[in-house]
């Protein structure tokens, strides 16, 4: 099968968070199962950053990937460059599978896809859901309109869990969806965990408001007055440098600098060293579509506190962490709750979850599954390129 993947931004960035690895990482299971896949997207790495990337033709990424990043001329991802390929690459593919909403390719993706009669899978990674904190409603409102207006027949909706589901189908326009959970990377060997008198937390991920990165701060204010306990914590993730500086400020306000680190951006073996000396990752988020970050530490035989804003209750079920209101003194309790609980022991029924319900391959074949339904519906004839490739 041919898979087209449009997406604003891809792999390496990083400033975007979880939703380009998943991609990534999803793209590349596809195409050691057999399917080709082509990535149609821009150099972007956040507002300001850009990859150094090859901008002027399709490049190998990953081994079996073929990627066109396009130059991005202004905002987060505006590339001219991307709307002239679109039509050639829509029409190479059997699958168009459609990443984000309120970004520069999506409109024109739809509408192509619409014109060539395409059948789209579009993964919004939690763009419908809202949280106190979102903004610009009217524009989105607007932008949601001409989605649903310009959209293929043939659509369905890709939700990284039942939270998400219920959350975005009737922005997209009651379309069907579909639930497939991300997947998640187990580490290659095990890790040599580290001890510590001092109670290690770890927030991993994307610096971004939704995220509720000041409420655990707050919550450490708390630790540290009212529950006289040990912690520190590690912040590890990039983001908009205003809210990089928001958060750098925060600490400074409630005395946390002893307390507090921030890392930056971290991957690989870094990354793994980084679980090797963590005693609990916490996502207080007050939304989210998945959380990988919640399954990597699990992955990492790490337990976690998870937000109710996440689709992570069953932590609490599979006895690997505890799901809980992202309010500074919930958190707190939280905290002090699993201090005393058994932790490696919960990271290692966290380990044993992941690797039985989140491969990388179930996930694909799952993925694949909704490609080939959606494929065969209505499906006609479609016009190639006499060499099968994008003009």
């Amino acid at each position: 099968m041919r898979i087209l993947q449009v997406i604003p931004s891809f792999y390496p960035a990083h400033v975007y968070g979880g939703p380009i690895q998943s991609v990534y990482r999803l793209s590349c299971q596809l195409a050691r199962r057999g399917h080709e896949v082509r990535v149609l997207t821009t150099d972007a790495n956040g507002r300001h950053g850009v990859l150094d990337v090859v901008t002027d033709r399709e490049v190998a990424v990953g081994g079996a990937l073929r990627v066109r990043y396009c130059k991005r001329w202004m905002a987060e991802s505006v590339a001219p460059t991307l709307l002239g390929l679109l039509p050639g690459h829509v029409g190479w593919a059997d699958i168009v599978h459609l990443t984000a909403v309120y970004s520069f390719p999506t409109i024109p993706t739809l509408l192509v896809s619409s014109l060539r009669d395409k059948p789209v899978v579009w993964s919004p990674r939690g763009a419908f859901q809202r949280w106190e904190g979102s903004t610009r409603w009217l524009v989105k409102g607007a932008w949601e309109w001409a989605c649903r207006r310009l959209r293929p027949r043939r659509l369905v909706l890709h939700a990284t869990s039942a939270q998400e589901a219920a959350e975005s189908a009737g922005r997209a326009g009651g379309v069907e969806t579909a639930v497939i959970a991300n997947g998640v990377d187990l580490p290659e060997t095990g890790l040599r965990f580290t001890e510590s008198e001092t109670l290690r937390l770890l927030y991993l991920g994307r610096l971004h408001a939704k995220k509720g990165i000041e409420n655990l701060l707050a919550a450490g204010k708390i630790l540290d007055e009212e529950r006289r306990l040990r912690w520190s914590l590690t912040i590890a993730g990039a983001g908009h440098p205003r809210y990089v500086e928001r958060i750098r400020a925060r600490i400074d306000e409630q005395a946390l600098s002893e307390r507090v680190q921030m890392i930056g951006h971290v991957a690989g073996e870094a990354k793994r060293r980084l679980f090797e000396n963590t005693d609990i990752a916490v996502l207080p988020s007050y939304t989210e579509n998945f959380g990988v970050v919640v399954g990597e530490a699990l992955a990492h035989g790490v337990p976690v506190i998870a937000g109710r804003g996440t689709p992570w209750s069953r932590v609490e079920e599979i006895g690997c962490g505890l799901w809980v209101d992202n309010d500074a003194e919930s958190l707190s309790r939280a905290i002090v709750r699993m201090r005393d609980m058994p932790r490696r022991t919960m990271g290692r029924r966290g380990q044993g979850w992941m690797a039985r319900e989140f491969s990388w391959d179930r996930r694909a074949q799952e993925m694949v599954a909704v490609y080939e339904e959606l494929a065969r519906t209505g499906e006609r004839a479609h016009h190639r390129t006499a060499d099968g490739a994008p003009p």
